[in-house]
């Protein structure tokens, strides 16, 4: 072998040693879909989201027919480098992503120190789930609960408002003569009243609700328990929005002529009384937000919406060194981990199970 060829081998075995030392320095990022026995159809990242994580140097693996809840195929997923695999090798990855939490069963089958990212569901506050992510050590994160760096719900303020913005959708279906309702347009016309709107409660679901029945062209009353959030509303909204403190008499009146009734968490606890039921029109619309979210009928909006969010979440990842570093800088995402390196964290939860949860602070301050 000549002195030329050897130089040569040389350099190629450098650069493979450089490329094997890059390959196993890059984050891979696992996404599995929804399960089966459920309507949840929400998904959390679509094909350009995923384009922008993999120029990023992320390796994504995405389970076969994930995103089939949001109309794209594999091959969209395809064309922007991630790779169509079993939903056993996309929970064997560093991160995995979940619109939902995770069932024991699966979390089982991750990679022992991984991380799992989702919205907040009721798993979470399953002893199972819960004693799952503290056996294999895995780092749970609900998205709802990360505050942006002014302190700013994102993907939960996302999703609400689009849940507001869909249930006015719902509303104007139900109340047609195709889903099955009198055939009556929210906006009133020329010698006709508006439909009347009733929305009771507080928060960006709420003033997004408001906001779309307004210029849907409905005549919209917010009532709630707290006279300064009803002024805030009121900002938000404008001066068309009427805002009405909850009071019996007045509560009763508003019912009984209102042709759809929306009702989310006031800012004091608040229940809707079971005897307005009587008071109802037969054909009124009623909606709760804790128990529907619209946002499920519009799933793509969903992942256009917080793929947005996610992919500056996850730059922020690599530019800080990796998720640990990124949470010993970063108050916004302690907020929102549940558990933390086989240690549950989340207060709530810990009281809910009867089991002992830590401060994550403490646990940082003591890592470093």
């Amino acid at each position: 072998m000549t002195e030329q060829e050897n130089i040569n081998e040389g350099l190629k075995a450098q650069l493979q040693e450089v490329e094997e030392k890059t390959d196993k320095s890059l984050i891979t990022l696992g996404l599995v879909g929804n399960y089966s026995d459920t309507d949840e159809t929400r998904f959390l990242l679509t094909p350009e989201g995923c384009g922008l994580l993999t120029s990023s140097g992320i390796k994504i693996r995405m389970e076969k027919g994930a995103a089939n809840d949001i109309s794209f195929s594999d091959a969209s997923y395809r064309e922007f480098g991630v790779e169509i695999v079993t939903r056993s090798e996309a929970l064997k990855t560093d991160i995995v992503l979940s619109y939902r939490p995770l069932h024991a069963h699966d979390i089982h089958r991750m990679k022992k120190g991984a991380a799992l990212f989702s919205m907040m569901g009721s798993n979470l506050f399953d002893i199972n789930v819960i004693k799952a992510l503290i056996d294999k050590d895995i780092t749970c994160g609900c998205l709802d609960n990360v505050l942006s760096h002014n302190d700013v719900p994102i993907f939960a303020d996302i999703v609400d408002e689009i849940d507001g913005r869909g249930s006015i959708i719902y509303a104007q279906e139900y109340l047609s003569y195709l889903g099955g309702g009198k055939g009556v347009l929210l906006a009133g016309v020329a010698g006709i009243n508006p439909c009347e709107v009733l929305i009771i409660g507080d928060g960006t679901v709420v003033y997004s609700a408001a906001k779309a029945a307004l210029a849907a062209g409905a005549y919209v009353t917010l009532m709630n328990n707290d006279i300064s959030a009803l002024q805030t509303a009121k900002q938000v909204c404008g001066d068309n929005l009427n805002t009405i403190a909850i009071h019996p008499r007045v509560l009763f009146n508003k019912v009984k002529s209102a042709d759809v009734i929306l009702i989310g968490e006031c800012t004091r606890t608040f229940e809707f009384p079971k005897n307005l039921s009587p008071a109802l029109k037969d054909s009124v619309y009623l909606l709760n937000f804790q128990e529907t979210h619209p946002s499920i009928s519009v799933p793509r909006t969903v992942a256009m919406a917080l793929s947005n969010v996610l992919v500056n979440f996850f730059d922020d990842i690599i530019v800080k060194g990796g998720l640990n570093h990124m949470l010993n800088t970063t108050p916004g995402v302690q907020a929102g981990i549940v558990t933390f390196r086989g240690k549950l964290v989340d207060k709530l939860i810990g009281s809910f199970l009867n089991m002992p949860s830590v401060d994550i602070k403490v646990m940082l301050a003591a890592s470093n």
